[in-house]
């Protein structure tokens, strides 16, 4: 099997990036920084990385939690399971990313374009689940006093089902 160069991949992951009309840097060769349009996250930013061996794939997607560590690092292990080509990990002060590793011999514009369409698919769809579980109380306190102020909830709407108290399931201690 002959080893593919990273020039040729360089070229095959510049190329798919165009092709898509996604917005990209290339600071330099087999490097790219891709910038993903999403809904519930804004945007998603995406490390693409053409190594000696295989193209490793990064993508930072919420900061540590405030709260329930562990019940979100259990969340993330059973995602994994669920995944295309990447994977939930965190780093050494517990940040967010999906990252991934593929091997020269599979890159190809078809493989790019589902391996972002995958980082896309978890970062987005769960986004709100890993804000719910990792920072609740932050937004539901945040939710709390700009009611009070009469300040606008906009930016908070989507986090309404439990943050807004007249949705918030009822404490049967009170």
């Amino acid at each position: 099997m002959s080893e593919r160069s990273v020039s040729e991949l360089d070229a095959v992951v510049e190329e798919t990036l165009r092709a898509a009309e996604l917005e990209y840097e290339h600071p330099g060769q087999g490097r790219f920084v891709v910038t993903l349009p999403g809904t519930k996250k804004l945007k998603t930013v995406v490390g693409l990385t053409i190594g000696a061996h295989a193209l490793t794939i990064e993508a930072f997607v919420c900061r540590q939690p405030d709260e329930n560590r562990e019940q979100l690092w259990a969340w993330l292990l059973q995602h994994n399971a669920r995944s295309y080509g990447v994977s939930w990990s965190i780093d050494s002060v517990g940040d967010v990313y999906l990252t991934g590793r593929l091997p020269h011999a599979v890159i190809s514009p078809e493989e790019i374009d589902r391996l972002l369409g995958s980082v896309l698919s978890h970062a987005d769809d769960h986004f709100n689940t890993l804000l719910e579980i990792g920072f609740g109380t932050s937004i539901r306190r945040e939710w709390d006093w700009r009611v009070k102020r009469g300040e606008s909830l906009r930016n908070l709407e989507a986090f309404a089902a439990f943050a807004d108290p007249a949705r918030r399931p009822r404490d049967p201690q009170g």
